[in-house]
């Protein structure tokens, strides 16, 4: 299966795959309002602004998992996105990142993408994985890693 027929859900309630976005880069992250990492909802949202006309995008994925940081429902999350950090990227409904529940978009990426010494789980909110035009996962950044991190290699796929 590709990464473009796993259904996801829009954070307003709409089923939908990721063909979307077939050849563009994404970047994949699990999101949390109430996490100290928040703040990089900023530089994800600057990625987004100073790519997105030449192909990119950013897909936030809520998740409530990690000490219960995202508490609100889909309604709070896209308010909290957008009043507090400016939020205008597309943002999906909550899902579970590990465990039996997790979202099968989260299961392929873990799959493609596995973090240190092969482990599939995600550590923490804020996980960042960046796909390809070809819906490849490319590479995977921990949670601590800030989005300036990531602009390097958005560019350089960005001119392939």
């Amino acid at each position: 299966m590709s990464i473009y027929d796993i259904p996801v859900t829009t954070i307003k309630g709409q089923s939908e795959t990721l063909a979307n976005y077939k050849g563009k880069v994404m970047l994949i992250v699990n999101t949390a309002t109430k996490c100290g990492l928040a703040p990089q909802f900023k530089g994800l949202q600057k990625l987004y602004d100073d790519y997105k006309e030449q192909g990119f995008v950013v897909l936030g994925f809520p998740c409530g998992q990690f000490a219960n940081q995202e508490p609100g429902d889909n309604d709070q999350v896209a308010q909290a996105c957008e009043l507090n950090f400016g939020v205008n990227f597309p943002l999906y409904a909550k899902i579970d990142v590990n465990g039996k529940n997790a979202h099968p978009l989260f299961q392929h990426l873990t799959t493609e993408a596995p973090g240190l010494l092969g482990s599939k789980s995600i550590k923490w909110n804020f996980t960042k994985f960046l796909i390809d035009q070809e819906g490849k996962v490319v590479k995977r950044f921990a949670p601590k890693d800030d989005p300036k991190e990531v602009d390097s290699y958005i560019r350089e796929l960005l001119q392939q």
